[in-house]
């Protein structure tokens, strides 16, 4: 394979000093035409490759926290705060009141599914010994 067709991400950091790198000379592998000016890159450049690929399994299961948790492995809490960490790299602030909201919300989600446990026992859909393995798993 010869070097043009050699393709490597673009790094947006100084290896040598941690600042960020500017994009200052841009080519055309077809016609060989090179343009130079300072270029900016996207926020998302900046983003560690860890971050990016959180992005991308994000949007590919359209933010439901559920099927992220399984497709990387990780639970509710790790997903809140890769997701907090990528907007805060994105160099958006946090809204406080925003997470209190959401843990107001798990808090409902995770009462709601107690009750329907305890239903289902009341209603020998389920034995006790079944309850008690749904609850040890938070379902």
């Amino acid at each position: 394979m010869n070097q043009r067709n050699k393709v490597n991400p673009v790094i947006s950091v100084c290896p040598v000093c941690k600042h960020d790198l500017k994009v200052t000379k841009l080519s055309c592998d077809h016609c060989d035409t090179v343009i130079e000016g300072n270029f900016t890159l996207s926020k998302f450049n900046y983003l560690e490759t860890e971050k990016l690929y959180f992005i991308e399994v994000f949007v590919k299961n359209r933010g439901n926290i559920k099927t992220i948790e399984k497709e990387l492995n990780i639970s509710y809490p790790t997903v809140k705060k890769m997701l907090d960490e990528v907007i805060v790299g994105l160099g958006y602030s946090l809204d406080p009141e925003l997470d209190n909201e959401e843990e107001e919300k798990e808090k409902q989600e995770q009462k709601a599914s107690k009750a329907s446990i305890l239903e289902k026992i009341a209603n020998k859909e389920i034995s006790v010994l079944e309850a008690v393995e749904l609850l040890k798993k938070g379902k």
